[in-house]
């Protein structure tokens, strides 16, 4: 999968554990994608292998990760099990948002101080095992930055007050803390006073509603969550007021960690599709890599996947704060192009793979089904994306029509 791209030691160290791992995680898949149910055990391996502090900075006790050591080992994780992969990304959104990104930004010597004690804390939890989840989605055009969170926190005491739901919020009833954007109770409110909180998940006035019956990442139990009065203490701040607008102007790339999830399953999907086709795969023991065809279809499917990994490979090493204008618009390509040729490329393989392929005894009707979700994640869905790329690239900052 990272053939030319030059790995660290670290990343290599990485990456070989979720091998380790992950053969159990792609048979445990079956499971959990059938009864909709969230993938536990594989949590438990990720808190036995240390990685549910992956992004936690080495100083505080984690592993230190990077933003592009966290895409691979998220794109590796995927490989197995998209839906796991997918839940991982919410989890480790609360600590690589709060920790490099933050330090690098400006801030008042209170803000870093209050910064420095309350991440201590969650950073702590993640170490111990606790996992964290990010709600983001409203039903409204909040999440994509069109608008405030209607999630409401007001100042009460030495804490705040939150009232609101989130819906397809990944890990409910499983996650421990809920990292809730919303917005603060203020007159006439923007996207300015969104403020980023911890919630625990057992606070009085937090409940989990609804059914989880989708299409496909059926895993990541994204039923929806209410917040009625639920109090949480100034500590439950993952950022300081006023910064997680100006965090997510700088770092635009900071959105982009769901694009690993749909790499990894692009890549199993043809891996599957190339086995498959040579005989390999246990049950068919007919090969068919013969059809010219079949040949077509394969050759078609490497093409794109490997447009996708040489534009994952350049964007996520393009990390960095105040991207160039070239910069953040080759992200919108990137999170467009992977978003869609995991499903064009899961498509085809069900297609060249023919019909034995789409029993639920095979893992890639799964892989079809979950890779279809790519492209409606929030806050970068396709649309969003080729909108903004479209306005990005015919207008410069500033311009406007008469």
């Amino acid at each position: 999968m990272f053939d030319g791209a030059a790995l660290t030691d670290l990343q290599k160290e990485l990456l070989a554990k979720v091998d380790e791992y992950g053969v159990v995680w792609a048979e445990r898949a079956f499971k959990h994608d059938r009864e909709a149910s969230f993938p536990t055990d594989n949590y438990n391996d990720l808190k036995e292998m240390g990685f549910l502090g992956l992004c936690v900075p080495k100083r505080l006790g984690g592993i230190g990760a990077d933003y592009r050591t966290y895409t691979l080992v998220a794109s590796r994780i995927a490989y197995y099990c998209g839906s796991t992969a997918n839940t991982f990304n919410m989890h480790n959104a609360n600590s690589l948002w709060t920790s490099g990104m933050v330090d690098d930004m400006d801030l008042t010597d209170e803000q870093r101080a209050s910064h420095e004690r309350n991440r201590a804390i969650h950073y702590a939890n993640m170490l111990d095992g606790k996992i964290y989840s990010q709600p983001f989605s409203e039903g409204s055009g909040a999440a994509a930055g069109r608008h405030p969170f209607g999630t409401i926190t007001s100042r009460k005491d030495d804490g705040w007050v939150i009232n609101g739901k989130k819906i397809f919020a990944s890990l409910s009833g499983h996650a421990d803390y809920y990292g809730v954007l919303c917005t603060e109770d203020v007159p006439s409110p923007s996207l300015a006073d969104t403020m980023f909180m911890a919630v625990p998940a057992d606070a009085p006035g937090v409940s989990v509603v609804g059914d989880w019956d989708p299409l496909g990442m059926r895993g990541t139990v994204s039923r929806t969550l209410i917040f009625k009065d639920v109090f949480v203490p100034d500590t439950a701040q993952l950022m300081p007021r006023g910064l997680y607008i100006k965090a997510a102007a700088q770092y635009p790339h900071m959105f982009m960690t769901l694009t690993p999830c749909y790499i990894g399953v692009a890549q199993a999907a043809y891996d599957f599709a190339v086995a498959y086709l040579r005989g390999e795969v246990a049950g068919v023991n007919v090969k068919r890599r013969m059809y010219p065809t079949k040949q077509f279809g394969i050759a078609e499917m490497y093409i794109k996947l490997q447009q996708a990994w040489a534009l994952f490979h350049r964007v996520t090493s393009e990390f960095k704060r105040n991207p160039t204008r070239a910069e953040r618009m080759r992200a919108y390509a990137c999170q467009y192009t992977i978003m869609e040729y995991c499903a064009e490329i899961c498509a085809e393989a069900v297609r060249v793979c023919g019909g034995q392929a789409m029993l639920k005894t095979f893992p890639l009707e799964r892989m079809y089904r979950d890779s279809r979700c790519g492209a409606l994640m929030l806050p970068w869905t396709s649309e969003i994306c080729v909108d903004r790329l479209g306005y990005g690239l015919l207008y410069n900052e500033g311009e406007r029509d008469e």
